[in-house]
């Protein structure tokens, strides 16, 4: 599990960070996860949302990067884009 400042991440919250690499994501910019989706990544959106990396918006399924989330979604997958 890759570590980013003292924390790791699961597999499945390596794949939502993943998705909002390859959309091209940037602080602050909603991204929303629907149907098997929004179910399969149900407990990494929490996860990554209750430490700090992630908002929950308002919209169903929809999330947004914090700075932090940022940080770690390069970190973690800098390969992509």
């Amino acid at each position: 599990m890759p570590v980013v400042r003292d924390q790791t991440f699961t597999k499945s919250e390596q794949s939502v960070l993943k998705t909002f690499r390859e959309f091209l994501m940037s602080p602050g910019q909603m991204l929303c996860f629907y149907g098997p989706e929004l179910e399969r990544y149900r407990n990494a959106l929490k996860g990554l949302t209750e430490r700090g990396l992630l908002v929950k918006e308002r919209f169903k399924g929809a999330y947004s990067l914090t700075r932090e989330g940022f940080t770690a979604m390069r970190i973690v997958h800098p390969h992509l884009a």
